[in-house]
């Protein structure tokens, strides 16, 4: 075989070709500083809360919604149910997504993309039409979140970055409590197509501005694959999943045959794509191999079952005021808000602090404060003011702005630069669907429960009971009649048994967070990045 390196017989040696250059490794921009910095916490910011209000937003529009496109309230909860569908599957594609389009091109994209959808919603004459403009608004927004943690950490230097996840966290957990809020608000005083036509401002003015900032700072892409297999097992098993946890208490739960099968598909669905992904898949659409790493393994952990339990009391509170205490949509909302005031003072400082501070610490404390606030709750009775109910929701301000910081920091920690959006995106889809899973199993068990305490109070109420008949004659000489009585003395005993229901609930919560709080400190943060080193991710 003859040799390249051999002269020729027909002219001049052939040059030797030069080595190809090794890609040269990605370095990350610098931080952002002054005014641009200033703009682009707020643009970030504002995508989150954007989006995250509006998986809450549409919650008290339903019954408005559904009288408006002719149909049942509980048709109308797909509203609600597509969209949320939609965002559990888009959002763990998003480090996939990110490697072959770029975080800032991906985000920016997503925001205009959900500003159509949203302007699209708002003008469905029917109900099919709404629900595939929410199914599409739900998965055009999936990257949004993770990605706005992922540029607001690249924003920031690195001994900044607990600043920069302390104003993040802020706006995803006061979202929530704001939405139903602002969702009433605008259905009563206006129309329900406007909780979408807000967006359109809102969004359009996030795009711009982060379009104009980070066009210059975009991550490196690759040509992946697309992991076909991977991406319908994931929507199968999350789809049906999602679909089971939305209806599951309207068909009854497992003495459903159709609750049955969504369960057993979710399942086999699961199972195949975790084998799928981990071991037949080179090039996974999910990158699950971060579950090999501690810390992001018992991050996530903390983070999905603490958010789980947080957010099935966030639900479970109003709909106790409304439906037992009288209060209206707007008063209960006016209950809830004030969960924000100390999450907005203490934030700040904890961030400029957590490079000091052990974050398994700043975690305990707060499912301390978390546990603290159930048990306080747990206390209720049928003659609570608001004063003592309000208490409890101001002291979980203090519990909201220590929790999520730190075990973001502990999440993200010693991953490198391209892996950040993958985290961020796995670490927020468990999150979600633990957020869905608490809202599901809170309000099945208050109804359990308060049935179990029904039953049993109602053993005491017979016509042979002494107390009842006294209670009876003295309603019927107020001047009722005596079908009348009976049936305010049944509501008092229903009453009294959904408030001792919500105790059960608020104990097990509380439980929960003691198991959380030391639980915890099964995580080693590195001694070197305590505050989200994101993996070097500046």
């Amino acid at each position: 075989m003859a040799s390249t390196d051999t002269l020729s017989l027909d002219g001049p040696p052939p040059r030797r070709s030069a080595p190809a250059a090794p890609p040269a490794a990605y370095v990350p921009p610098p931080p952002l500083k002054g005014t641009a910095l200033i703009l682009g916490t707020i643009a970030l910011s504002l995508a989150t809360f954007m989006n995250v209000l509006d998986t809450s937003i549409a919650n008290v529009s339903i019954p408005a919604i559904s009288g408006d496109v002719g149909v049942s309230t509980s048709q109308g909860t797909w509203v609600i149910t597509s969209f949320a569908v939609a965002n559990a599957i888009a959002v763990p594609l998003t480090g996939w997504l990110t490697q072959r389009f770029g975080a800032v091109r991906l985000f920016t994209t997503s925001i205009v993309l959900f500003v159509l959808a949203s302007l699209a919603c708002g003008l469905s004459p029917n109900l099919q039409t709404l629900i595939a403009f929410r199914v599409v608004q739900g998965a055009v927004a999936g990257p949004m979140i993770p990605l706005s943690q992922t540029l607001l950490l690249a924003s920031y230097s690195k001994a900044r970055a607990g600043v920069a996840l302390g104003l993040w966290s802020m706006t995803t957990l006061v979202a929530p409590v704001v939405g139903p809020l602002l969702g009433g608000y605008i259905t009563d005083n206006i129309s329900w197509p406007w909780i979408f036509y807000i967006n359109v401002p809102v969004g359009l003015l996030t795009a711009y501005v982060s379009w104009m900032l980070y066009r210059r700072r975009e991550t490196p892409t690759r040509q992946l694959p697309v992991d076909t297999v991977g991406l319908a097992l994931l929507v199968i098993w999350v789809g049906c999943l999602q679909v089971m946890l939305d209806k599951g208490k309207e068909l009854d739960w497992f003495n459903s045959s159709v609750v049955v099968a969504l369960g057993v598909i979710a399942v086999v669905g699961f199972a195949l794509f975790l084998v799928w992904e981990l071991v037949e898949n080179k090039h996974p659409i999910v990158d699950l191999s971060l579950f090999r790493r501690r810390n992001f393994t018992s991050g996530v952990i903390a983070i999905s079952v603490g958010y789980g339990v947080f957010f099935g009391n966030v639900v479970i509170l109003p709909l106790w005021l409304q439906t037992q205490m009288g209060y209206t949509a707007t008063e209960a909302g006016f209950m809830t808000a004030p969960v924000g005031l100390l999450a907005i003072l203490i934030t700040p400082i904890l961030g400029r602090n957590m490079t000091r501070l052990d974050p398994r610490m700043v975690a305990s404390i707060a499912f301390f404060i978390f546990a603290c606030v159930s048990f306080m709750r747990a206390g209720f009775n049928t003659d609570a003011d608001p004063a003592h109910i309000i208490i409890p929701t101001i002291i979980q301000g203090a519990a909201m702005a220590t929790f999520f910081l730190p075990l973001l920091s502990l999440t993200l920690s010693g991953l490198p630069p391209e892996r950040i959006a993958a985290a961020s995106g796995l670490s927020n889809f468990v999150r979600i669907t633990a957020g869905a899973m608490g809202a599901s199993v809170v309000t099945t068990l208050w109804d359990n429960r308060s049935a179990m305490h029904h039953a049993y109070l109602t053993e005491s109420i017979s016509n042979y009971s002494s107390n009842t008949g006294e209670a009876v004659r003295s309603l019927v000489a107020g001047g009722l009649s005596n079908a009348q009585a009976v049936g305010y003395v049944e509501r008092l005993l229903d009453r009294q048994a959904h408030m001792l229901g919500a105790a059960d609930v608020f104990w097990m919560s509380g439980l929960i967070f003691i198991v959380l709080m030391f639980g915890i400190w099964i995580a080693k943060p590195e001694k070197t990045a305590r505050a989200v080193d994101a993996g070097g991710a500046h």
